[in-house]
């Protein structure tokens, strides 16, 4: 499969030209003399050097990943039928049929732009985080060294101490069963299919496996819509946020938005007020790379 390098620019070219810096939660900044997003801001939003996007744009760059492109399709809002599109003039395979809801939703992307002022993040029904925003990342860590598989936070919660550390102790044991009860309602929905099967084999097998399993066992299902997270933040100490959970029709994504109690929004200023250095890789983790 040959990559086509003259309709893959043009294709690029006309996609930043139906957007504009509001579209992707950019200030509008000083008049501009053309029409769209520049490059240099399509770039930033796909996580890759400006030089790699211009040569994209002037038909002379190397074939780009899958990854990279993975990350030009989030960037430039792309719908389905468009992000195939993307691939096949780049000479790849368009990813499989979006079963496991890993496609993130140009609606919730646009969301997750405009609400800066709490954290909020984007799960797919099965818990795997697909973007999140600053504070979140100030709120929960950095997810963008951790593999992609391994970016659920089901998988994470039995898996990895330091996650479980994040939540107050007393929360610990409900909170696992609310994690398996939502993880059972949604393996249902989806037939039990090849990745729901593979997330819970990888459960069975982590660290926290035999937990998991008693858990699985109790049949518990429970869809979680809204909840208080009682939190000890490394560096904050106990913080409390209310979560409400927002489903897509199809409930394959959901955006999570974290809020303050009434009278408790000093912990939100906390976390603004964290330097860049705690959220250095938060671009990153937004944008799934």
């Amino acid at each position: 499969m040959g990559m086509d390098r003259d309709q893959l620019a043009d294709f690029l070219r006309r996609s930043r030209t139906r957007l504009g810096p509001r579209d992707v939660g950019l200030p509008e900044g000083p008049r501009r003399r053309t029409p769209g997003l520049r490059r240099e801001e399509v770039a930033v939003l796909a996580g890759m050097s400006a030089d790699y996007y211009v040569r994209l744009e002037q038909a002379r760059s190397p074939q780009p990943s899958d990854q990279m492109l993975a990350a030009l399709t989030r960037a430039l809002r792309l719908g389905v039928d468009e992000r195939d599109h993307l691939y096949l003039l780049a000479g790849h395979r368009p990813p499989e049929a979006d079963r496991a809801g890993e496609y993130l939703r140009p609606s919730l992307l646009y969301l997750l732009d405009r609400l800066e002022g709490v954290p909020v993040q984007v799960l797919s029904d099965l818990g795997d985080l697909l973007a999140q925003n600053e504070l979140a990342q100030a709120l929960f860590g950095c997810v963008c060294s951790v593999a992609r598989p391994d970016r659920n936070i089901v998988l994470r919660w039995f898996s990895d101490r330091v996650v479980r550390d994040r939540l107050a102790a007393e929360e610990h044991e409900e909170y696992a069963r609310q994690l398996v009860a939502d993880l059972r309602a949604a393996v249902v929905r989806r037939g039990t299919d090849e990745a729901s099967r593979a997330l819970l084999a990888r459960l069975r097998a982590s660290a926290a496996g035999q937990e998991f399993a008693a858990l699985w066992e109790r049949h518990e299902v429970a869809v979680r819509t809204s909840h208080p997270y009682r939190l000890v933040h490394p560096e904050l100490g106990r913080i409390v946020f209310d979560c409400e959970v927002l489903a897509t029709p199809a409930a394959d994504q959901r955006l999570r938005v974290f809020t303050p109690p009434p009278g408790g929004t000093e912990a939100l200023d906390l976390l603004r007020a964290l330097g860049p250095e705690h959220r250095h890789c938060a671009e990153a983790a937004s944008r799934g790379s």
